[in-house]
């Protein structure tokens, strides 16, 4: 784990994917695109929108931001007529940033056309592939949502609703997807719940999202969250709801409301800015620090290094300046230069830092190498002092369910001690929130071992959902798919 072998965004967690879907207005697709610019955080690769009007789906899939591909005088959004549309941003991890990839995927089944967009991960993907290649089925992507699909097709049921639920019957792991076919709007969320989605509704079209803030783009109004083990069908006669799945207990990711969630956003009833808020408060409270200042590391830190600035009494200031212009592949740093790559993205302010004890706040350490190059650059700019603090516990373990995470092994937290990442990193002092200073952030009195009420694995270790893939190492909703299994 050097720093010389640094790559800044690979530093961190990133979600995987954004969804939304609105049935039944006349701008269905431009509507479904400013849905997509507001849900640009959880994904940044790639975008698609999948359409329908008059008998037929039209598709435009294409890599790069949404405003690069749907934005204003872009011809894209004008192939896409229809009242009905579904759409998905992208997060691709290593090797699943390819065009066919791109989602919402498309089939024609018996009885029509269906498109699916995903946001999760499905934990036995791997196994249900090979047995389905080996029965005869052609993939054309490495997507886990294309099991789904071809689950679907091959569904003995007659309804496409019926042909979903026994597909997703099959499937493990975490989702929350929206489907489209010529005559319905179809969202489901796993039984678990582990990933977001709400229902909104605009000008009398129902809207379905991954969070609030692609609700609040268009002006819509937020109905109600998408209850876990749910299926909405929504049609021209009206909504519909199911529970066909087993119930589960919730297991919601707290991750976003860490990290993932937009800080606008209204995630199962908790706004998403006051909880990290909360939770730099029960920081403060936790691990107090001797110092002048408190600085976030941005822009994620800001908001929990306002609530710890506010409990321990310390001000508030902006030591660090983040750039907001630079891509994730802007440089590729030759090696004289590597230790400058943090610098892309934040900088100092160095009259603010000159002689003073600075308290950093982040949200996260993943591999500890970012970590490391900001306290290195606070130093630099002439702090007397920088304590470490971070509004998560350590994260020790890999995700399965959706977030593109290091292997354990990569993660530092799983590899060191607590002194042994101070030490690391550079700091004076380090400490992380507590789990239990993390459930009463969130207004839980604490974390009841046997029912927690959030998925914390990456914590804990506690998995929700059966790992049936892990062995092959399959986190990342991408199927290394070797030719031993066709």
């Amino acid at each position: 784990m050097t720093v010389g072998d640094h790559d800044f965004d690979a530093d961190t967690l990133h979600e995987e994917c954004g969804v939304f879907g609105i049935f039944g207005h006349p701008k269905a697709g431009p509507l479904t695109a400013l849905g997509l610019h507001a849900l640009q955080h959880r994904g940044q690769e790639a975008a698609g929108i999948v359409s329908f009007d008059g008998g037929q789906f039209m598709a435009e899939r294409h890599q790069g931001l949404v405003g690069e591909i749907f934005g204003r005088n872009n011809a894209h959004i004008e192939t896409l007529k229809g009242a009905f549309a579904i759409g998905h941003n992208r997060y691709s991890t290593s090797g699943g940033s390819a065009a066919r990839n791109i989602q919402p995927l498309f089939a024609d089944l018996v009885g029509g056309g269906i498109a699916i967009a995903h946001n999760g991960n499905l934990t036995n993907a791997y196994g249900l592939r090979s047995r389905l290649v080996k029965d005869g089925a052609i993939f054309q992507s490495t997507s886990d949502t294309e099991v789904i699909i071809h689950l679907t097709a091959r569904s003995h049921y007659g309804p496409v609703v019926d042909k979903l639920v026994d597909a997703l019957r099959k499937v493990e792991g975490a989702y929350s997807l929206v489907a489209l076919t010529s005559k319905k709007l179809i969202g489901v969320r796993d039984p678990w719940g582990v990933r977001p989605l709400v229902l909104g509704m605009f000008e009398g079209a129902p809207i379905l999202a991954s969070e609030t803030c692609a609700l609040d783009i268009i002006g819509a109004e937020f109905v109600r969250d998408i209850r876990p083990g749910e299926v909405v069908v929504i049609t021209q006669d009206g909504m519909e709801s199911y529970f066909p799945f087993k119930p589960q207990p919730d297991r919601f990711c707290v991750f976003e409301y860490i990290y993932f969630a937009r800080p606008d956003s209204v995630v199962e009833g908790r706004n998403v800015y006051e909880a990290r808020k909360r939770i730099g408060e029960e920081l403060a409270k936790e691990f107090p620090a001797e110092a002048d200042m408190v600085v976030p590391v941005p822009d994620s830190g800001v908001p929990a290094a306002l609530g710890f600035a506010a409990q321990s009494g310390l001000p508030f200031e902006f030591g660090i300046i983040r750039n907001h212009y630079v891509g994730r592949t802007f440089i590729e740093p030759t090696e004289d230069v590597r230790h400058l790559s943090v610098r892309l993205k934040h900088n100092p302010n160095h009259s603010m830092l000159t002689g003073k004890r600075v308290v950093l706040i982040d949200d996260s350490i993943v591999r500890g190498t970012t970590s490391k190059l900001i306290v290195q650059m606070v130093r630099d700019a002439g702090a007397a002092e920088v304590h470490f603090r971070v509004a998560s516990p350590p994260t020790k373990h890999s995700c399965f369910y959706g977030v593109d995470t290091p292997n354990e092994e990569a993660l530092i937290a799983h590899e060191m001690k607590l002194e042994e990442m101070r030490q690391f990193i550079g700091a004076d002092s380090l400490a992380f929130v507590s789990m239990e200073g993390l459930y009463r952030a969130m207004g839980e009195p604490r974390r009841d071992p046997e029912a927690p009420r959030f998925c914390d694995a990456c914590f804990s270790g506690d998995y929700p959902i059966e790992v049936s893939d892990n062995a092959g190492g399959l986190k990342d909703g991408q199927l290394s798919f070797l030719a031993e299994v066709a």
